[in-house]
């Protein structure tokens, strides 16, 4: 036993040996592509992702703004500037698409400059791949699969928190419920495809009829909520009868003769989950007692 010998180096920062081999070791934790690949893998958010990302393709170029295109939509990193001249990439991982890298730039990319980006992307690869299986996945779990809107669950978390902060802060809010009139016979003489196409329209009208700060959620069948974050009465009736018009002047919904029953109310302070959302309904119930067709309040 007497030739046998073990070689090892103390690393002075640590105190301990490693094998012989650990200069190859300490070379690849100071490899900036190593480092970044590190970065990249703590965080799921795509936006995240290309804000670490973007700080290590500016010591290549000069860029002014990074976004990614995939079949989730548009991310991109921080405080992104767009204006100047955008330069695409495909990425692909294993002959799978992940989508288009865009980097925008007040300079013409050289040939050499886009070789060295597109070896900077392997970097970027699979972290990128576990972001976008993440927010699919998260998305299939918090929307409706027909509409694209917000689930009831989310319905319910989200009205939760609403009247939390109603109560810390005393911000108003109010809280809508709709319907559709007529839904029914939709699917029974026009069959579900036609009314899965209702749905989806009336869905599209509901978006482009609320602000940026309002939640259009669906609970199922034809039952759609908003929360609109404003404090005015007012403004209930100008989203209703937004929504009312839209629906009138919707090619499909009035040769289906489709209309919507709407029920809405102003939060208070004493209110939980259950008592907004019942007094909402009963709105709700008042405009189908009505004639459908309207909005009320109860």
């Amino acid at each position: 036993m007497e030739n046998v010998h073990i070689l090892a180096q103390r690393i002075s920062t640590r105190g301990d040996y490693l094998p012989f081999d650990s200069e190859q070791f300490v070379k690849r934790d100071a490899d900036p592509i190593h480092k970044l690949v590190e970065q990249l893998q703590t965080t799921l958010h795509i936006d995240e992702l290309l804000t670490v990302f973007a700080e290590h393709a500016q010591r290549i170029i000069k860029l002014s703004g990074l976004q990614f295109h995939s079949s989730l939509g548009i991310a991109q990193m921080h405080n992104s500037d767009n204006q100047y001249t955008p330069y695409k990439f495909d990425l692909m991982l294993n002959e799978e698409h992940l989508g288009q890298l865009v980097y925008f730039c007040q300079y013409q990319l050289s040939d050499s400059i886009k070789a060295k980006l597109c070896r900077l992307h392997n970097a970027l690869l699979y972290p990128l791949r576990n972001a976008l299986t993440y927010n699919r996945v998260l998305k299939l779990a918090t929307k409706d699969a027909l509409t694209g809107l917000n689930n009831r669950c989310v319905f319910t978390d989200n009205l939760a928190q609403r009247i939390e902060r109603d109560r810390r802060l005393q911000s108003r809010f109010s809280l809508m419920l709709l319907d559709l009139d007529n839904f029914k016979q939709v699917n029974d003489l026009h069959g579900h495809s036609a009314g899965d196409e209702v749905l989806v329209r009336f869905a599209h009208i509901l978006k482009e009829c609320v602000r940026s700060t309002d939640s259009v959620y669906r609970f199922g069948g034809d039952e759609f909520a908003i929360i609109i974050d404003d404090p005015e009465f007012t403004t209930n009736k100008v989203i209703a009868e937004r929504v009312m018009h839209a629906v009138r002047h919707c090619h499909l919904l009035s040769k289906l003769a489709v209309t919507t029953s709407i029920g809405f109310t102003l939060s208070a302070m004493h209110d939980c989950e259950s008592s907004i959302f019942a007094r909402t309904d009963k709105g709700l119930y008042k405009a189908k007692a009505d004639g459908r067709n309207c909005a009320r309040t109860a």
